[in-house]
């Protein structure tokens, strides 16, 4: 169905260039990993992770037993937040720079990574900051080698060349994404996962299965990202509702990695589009958790979008709503669709629900037109991102649909 609507006479570009081990007990391969950059002759790394989660998962004992079988030090950065500011980036940058550092190690979720690659960036360019390279004050062409030890199934950030930061001083954050930045290897072992609690479980996943609802829809969008939107929908649907009843078993953690996998190397290829860029003010200003707040606009991003892919996004959106054909008027019974997915899941707030108003939407209206860094996001999607389209999508998330 999908393919009658791609012209095989248009060139895109496909991008897969992290070497990525996925598996039950990839994290033994971070020895492997460290003797090559050792080999290099690297002998000291920087560490970049969040406060908890690198030790809770055993990924920093395998790290630090690695890297003393290497001769390799490991300077440790454990102060990532969520959404982590330029701030942030500039002092693990600094510790780098203090230990002389050959290579970044990020441990974590999308937002060490998403500082890992930031750090990266800043230790192979001397005299640059965070803030030169999240305000675009230049354009980088080398960073360090990255290795991204992956502890949740949501960005893929672990195989895709994306950073997100929020500009310290400003009301916003801000997306670069470079060829130098790729994780040069990724480790995605189910195993690290099993602590994820049921909610971190469902938004992380619910955030990979918008990534590629949004990449397969863009005007950059190609076949690859179209199969792989397809795949990563079908394996949230089958393994999602078994880890959230069964938190440890591995197989479901294991089509989860797989699915967020798909969804980094989707988006890298296709970007995304106003799901993502809508977003932003719910987490700035209402501190609403990112997939979330995703799971909540979701619905009516694709009410405003089916009509411009529908073969697309029934062949993609399938398991979640069975007997799409494809034709541009099932976009409300689509979009229906997955919202009643969603809150059998148990995701069932709307924007009422968070105290948002229907006063607050021209704020976010506002919010979305003076970030620079949206304004990609939006040139791509497949219908004009027009203010009167965006507030409609924020006023059709106040409440269930009909």
């Amino acid at each position: 169905m999908w393919d009658n609507c791609y012209n095989y006479d248009t060139v895109r570009e496909i991008r897969v260039k992290t070497t990525a081990y996925v598996g039950v007990g990839a994290i033994d391969r971070i020895g492997y990993i460290l003797g090559n950059l050792k080999n290099e002759g690297i002998s000291s790394v920087l560490c970049v992770c969040g406060g908890h989660a690198y030790r809770a998962s055993g990924a920093w004992d395998k790290a630090e037993a690695a890297a003393q079988k290497q001769g390799i030090v490991l300077a440790l950065y454990n102060r990532v937040t969520p959404n982590p500011t330029t701030d942030i980036v500039n002092d693990a940058a600094a510790l780098g720079r203090a230990v002389n550092a050959g290579a970044v190690l990020a441990i974590g979720g999308g937002s060490p990574l998403d500082c890992g690659k930031g750090a990266a960036i800043l230790l192979a360019n001397p005299g640059k900051s965070a803030e030169d390279l999240f305000c675009f004050r230049f354009t980088p062409q080398k960073a360090l080698p990255l290795v991204a030890v992956n502890l949740t199934h949501g960005t893929g950030s672990e195989v895709n060349r994306f950073a997100v930061v929020t500009v310290a001083g400003r009301n916003h954050r801000s997306i670069v994404g470079h060829d130098c930045s790729y994780p040069r290897y990724a480790i995605d072992d189910p195993a690290l996962m099993t602590g994820l609690s049921a909610e971190q479980s469902r938004y992380v996943s619910i955030d990979a299965l918008c990534r590629v609802v949004e990449a397969s829809t863009t005007t950059m969008a190609n076949p690859l990202v179209v199969t792989l939107a397809s795949e990563t929908v079908r394996l949230v649907h089958t393994w999602l509702p078994i880890v959230l009843a069964e938190p440890e078993n591995l197989k479901a953690r294991y089509g989860l990695c797989m699915a967020a996998l798909q969804a980094g190397v989707a988006f890298d290829n296709s970007l995304l589009h106003m799901a993502h860029a809508l977003e932003q003010p719910l987490s700035r200003f209402r501190d609403v958790p990112h997939g979330l707040a995703l799971a909540i606009l979701l619905p009516a991003v694709i009410g405003e979008c089916y009509a411009a892919r529908p073969d697309v996004l029934a062949h993609v959106l399938a398991p979640l709503a069975p007997g799409l054909k494809g034709e541009p008027d099932e976009a409300a019974a689509a979009a229906k669709a997955v919202e009643d997915w969603l809150f059998s899941l148990g995701i069932n707030q709307k924007l009422l629900d968070l105290g948002v108003q229907e006063s607050d939407v021209e704020e976010f209206c506002n919010f979305v037109e003076q970030t620079p860094s949206l304004g990609l996001l939006l040139s791509v999607a497949p219908v004009r991102s027009s203010r009167q389209r965006v507030a409609r999508i924020y006023t059709n998330s106040l409440r269930p649909m009909p």
